[in-house]
């Protein structure tokens, strides 16, 4: 399942909203999600991808958006495992 399939379902259910209407261009305000409900979804999200969002996210305001902040999220992780690997691999 993608990231984006993911989060939708996520969204879908949180927000018991329509299917149809989480598209990767809808806006999390049409979607009537509101800035507080934004920051503990994320949190959620956080715990479902295992991964540290607690950084600033930008200017989230489509579903896009929160899609491309948890790839970027989960990428700097595999980068950062990657380089504990590579380091602990070094004689």
């Amino acid at each position: 399942m993608s990231t984006f399939d993911t989060i939708r379902e996520m969204i879908v259910d949180q927000f018991q909203l329509d299917p149809a209407l989480v598209t990767p261009e809808a806006t999390l305000e049409a979607l009537k999600i509101d800035s507080l409900s934004a920051v503990e979804f994320m949190f959620l999200l956080e715990e479902k991808f295992n991964v540290d969002a607690s950084d600033e996210h930008g200017d989230l305001r489509t579903v896009q958006d929160v899609v491309d902040e948890i790839d970027r999220l989960l990428a700097r992780q595999q980068g950062n495992a990657d380089t504990r690997t590579a380091s602990k691999a070094a004689p």
